[in-house]
């Protein structure tokens, strides 16, 4: 279940920055690919930003 809430969370700031990331949950584990694909699959200020929003909602469940 908490697995679920914080992709749900993340998926909030995902859609407000309109910046997806490449991700995955296994049983209670998920895991997080970003990169900018129209950046040819780099790391941008984008990936940067998304994963600052990430790290706030981490803490929230950690």
């Amino acid at each position: 279940m908490e697995a679920f809430g914080f992709m749900t969370e993340v998926a909030f700031h995902a859609e407000k920055q309109g910046h997806h990331p490449n991700w995955s949950n296994v049983y209670n584990t998920v895991e997080i690919h970003l990169t900018t694909h129209d950046a040819g699959n780099t790391v941008t200020e984008k990936d940067h930003k998304l994963a600052k929003a990430i790290a706030i909602v981490f803490e929230k469940y950690n």
